[in-house]
């Protein structure tokens, strides 16, 4: 009964409007007066749940991300990517997909990617005669890579979720090759439909522009280099790192590029400001929701419950993949990280899945529910960008949600592609 009142309570707010954060906490005050526990407790809960140091990187992260967007790094990634790979069959909507690889793996934010890389390249793709819909598909979809691809303030979710068990500098590692991967399944997407539209091939503008691009790209890259590369060579703590990165990108913008004005700064802090709040308190809350889920024994329910409708460890990853996706559709990203990673993580373990191996599919998942409806986030704001809309970007957007499909199915059952990095360069 318990059980169905935190869980009742919590969908009652969400259906109601409530953000997500307080119906969490609406959700843990209940169950806790139901059972009579001392509701200073859920104010314990809440608090510990963002009293953890590693937690300091997530602002530093966004704030990095944010000067970026607004810093004109971004602009200087499609030059190099359009050189590089437009001169291809439908090359800009491989170049969309190359820009979000690199772009991503800086900002670590699919909607930063959007922002920055959808109003830059949705009307060139446009003007170039690209259908919309393509434009904004490939948009969308390919900017999940920034969720995948280190650094990114989900996996610090998602190592916290998991109690300390999992290496935040591994899972910066693992999530790599499968970013990458993504990324390709993406492009090959990208081209089959424009192979099959007829669009155009760019001509390409020769290794000297190339180089030039290249060059000009290099400050803005250095900045994921210098937040990972500080963290997988011991130099820095992952908050340290943070700090530094944003550092970095403040100067690079300011002194190198000099495209930061006062107001483009301001928009950065404000933005900055109110992401972070948002994920802090819905860290805290979920504290708060999640240790109920532990006090009703869900997790190990869980595990009994999967294991009695089959003994198929295939079967199993395949469910655990399906409630993930449906649960993305619906609901918030960090959130579902929080929740689901106590329940679904002993059952991958009970199956011999790595942790790591386990983090990565679920951000793959989740990241494809973010361009899913009916709450797909990604996909509302890409949609607003390219003036297109949403029931005709999900008429032809299925190519490229089955290319991320057979990147979650490799990821799920090939765990070299995840591991192999973590091993080879791991602690």
């Amino acid at each position: 009964m318990g059980l169905l009142l935190l869980l009742g309570v919590f969908a009652l707010c969400v259906v109601i409007g409530m953000p997500v954060a307080f119906a969490l906490g609406v959700g843990a005050l209940t169950a806790f007066w139901f059972e009579g526990l001392p509701l200073f407790v859920v104010f314990q809960r809440i608090v510990s749940g963002i009293n953890v140091f590693s937690l300091m990187a997530i602002p530093f992260f966004i704030f990095a991300g944010e000067l970026m967007f607004h810093g004109g790094i971004a602009m200087r990634l499609v030059r190099f990517a359009q050189a590089a790979v437009g001169a291809m069959r439908g090359g800009l909507g491989i170049v969309n997909v190359f820009s979000s690889m690199l772009f991503g793996g800086i900002s670590g934010s699919a909607i930063a990617d959007i922002s920055a890389l959808g109003s830059i390249l949705v009307p060139v793709m446009k003007d170039k005669g690209y259908d919309a819909d393509y434009a904004v598909n490939v948009t969308v979809t390919s900017s999940i890579a920034g969720i995948i691809i280190p650094p990114s303030h989900n996996m610090i979710i998602f190592a916290l979720a998991t109690g300390g068990a999992v290496s935040i500098s591994k899972l910066f590692l693992a999530g790599v090759v499968p970013g990458v991967l993504m990324c390709i399944c993406l492009a090959v997407a990208a081209y089959v439909v424009a192979v099959k539209r007829g669009y155009p091939a760019e001509q390409f503008p020769g290794w000297t522009a190339v180089a030039l691009s290249f060059a000009s790209a290099v400050p803005g890259l250095m900045t994921a280099v210098i937040i990972v590369g500080g963290v997988l060579s011991g130099v820095f703590t992952v908050t340290e790192s943070g700090a530094f990165g944003a550092m970095y990108a403040f100067v690079v913008t300011l002194l190198i590029y000099r495209s930061i004005t006062w107001e483009k700064f301001k928009t950065a802090v404000v933005q900055s400001v109110r992401t972070t709040s948002m994920v802090m308190i819905l860290i805290a809350c979920a504290g708060a929701f999640a240790y109920m889920l532990t006090f009703y024994r869900v997790p190990s329910q869980t595990v009994d419950l999967l294991q009695g409708i089959t003994d198929n460890p295939i079967l199993i990853l395949l469910m655990i993949n399906a409630v993930l996706l449906l649960l993305g559709m619906i609901m918030d990203m960090a959130a579902l990280i929080l929740i689901c990673t106590p329940i679904f993580l002993p059952v991958a373990n009970s199956l011999g899945m790595d942790p790591l191996q386990f983090g990565i599919m679920m951000l793959v998942n989740l990241g494809l529910g973010l361009c899913t409806p009916p709450v797909g986030t990604c996909l509302f704001v890409g949609c607003a960008v390219g003036k297109l809309p949403i029931e005709k970007a999900v008429r032809t957007i299925w190519p490229f949600y089955l290319a991320i499909l057979v990147a979650v199915m490799l990821v799920t059952f090939v765990p070299a592609i995840s591991l192999t990095l973590p091993r080879l360069l791991g602690e």
